[in-house]
């Protein structure tokens, strides 16, 4: 019996160790993930380009999966709720966002059909949402880092 107990325990020592050091590969080609804002771009339209690193304390984390997408933002002098719930497209060069639940402050600003599109730059562990105008001249972006 105590060597059952033994292989068993052994097993399960082996078992674990497997797991925590051969973690499932991150597809970097995909924005399936968890993501953090890092800055925001400000377009003049005579291609300059303004960055902003996010203000100290400020958070704002979006997770795209399968197909859905939601974020939420902390801005700890703000006490304004801020998060949205829904679902996503992305191609190569777009992302569409058509959010289905969201915060009072969200609802408020957001359109009648509540879906923004917006023109996509990935780039593996980072990515950029680009808000353009009618004309589809930039205005400013968001900018992140994968987390997850």
């Amino acid at each position: 019996m105590k060597k059952l107990l033994g292989l068993v325990f052994l097993m399960l020592i082996l078992v674990a160790g497997t797991e925590l050091s051969s973690p499932e590969p991150q597809n970097n080609n995909t924005l399936e993930g968890t993501w953090e804002l890092v800055s925001f771009n400000n377009y003049d339209g005579n291609n300059e380009v303004t960055t902003l690193p996010a203000t100290e304390g400020y958070r704002q984390i979006k997770m795209y999966y399968n197909g859905k997408v939601m974020w939420t933002r902390y801005v700890p002098t703000d006490s304004i709720e801020w998060f949205g719930y829904g679902s996503y497209i992305a191609t190569d060069s777009t992302l569409t966002e058509k959010l289905e639940y969201m915060s009072a402050s969200m609802r408020k600003i957001a359109n009648e059909n509540m879906e923004w599109q917006m023109e996509l730059v990935f780039d593996g562990d980072k990515y950029s949402q680009i808000f353009t105008d009618e004309e589809g001249n930039r205005i400013n972006s968001e900018n992140y880092k994968r987390i997850d």
